[in-house]
């Protein structure tokens, strides 16, 4: 069950990191002005992000991958390595972009200057994320 929810909600979470990121870059490099529906999309996006960070959490926890086998024995396997180990830090680090960017865009007065931590961490943010999705069971 938590394995499903992981799984169908990281396409909302994608969705909304295209989106955000997307209106983030065209909004500042367009010189556009940062508006109340920029701040929702910021939001929203956060709020997902950190939410498919607590399931993916569960779900790690739930997977015990070092209960039986040692660190070693993982780290040597890359397909287990890549589930217990550079996904989660990878996606940790994503969510950790989102929350700097969003937190930073908070404190700025202008349109530019809320735009650029927007473009700047939420790209950050979806690079990694397309790095480390695990493709071929999304498709």
């Amino acid at each position: 069950m938590i394995k499903m929810l992981h799984s169908y909600w990281a396409y909302l979470v994608f969705l909304m990191m295209i989106i955000a990121t997307a209106n983030a870059l065209i909004k500042h490099f367009g010189k556009k002005e940062y508006t109340p529906k920029d701040f929702r999309i910021a939001l929203f996006t956060l709020i997902v992000s950190h939410i498919q960070l607590l399931i993916g959490i569960v779900l790690w926890f739930a997977q015990d991958y070092f209960g039986e086998l040692s660190v070693g024995e993982v780290m040597k396997n890359s397909a287990l390595r890549s589930n217990a180990v550079e996904h989660p830090i990878a996606m940790i680090l994503a969510v950790a972009f989102i929350t700097i960017g969003y937190s930073k865009h908070k404190k700025k007065l202008t349109s530019a200057g809320k735009l650029k931590p927007l473009a700047i961490f939420y790209t950050l943010a979806l690079i990694l994320v397309l790095a480390k999705i695990p493709w071929s069971i999304w498709f």
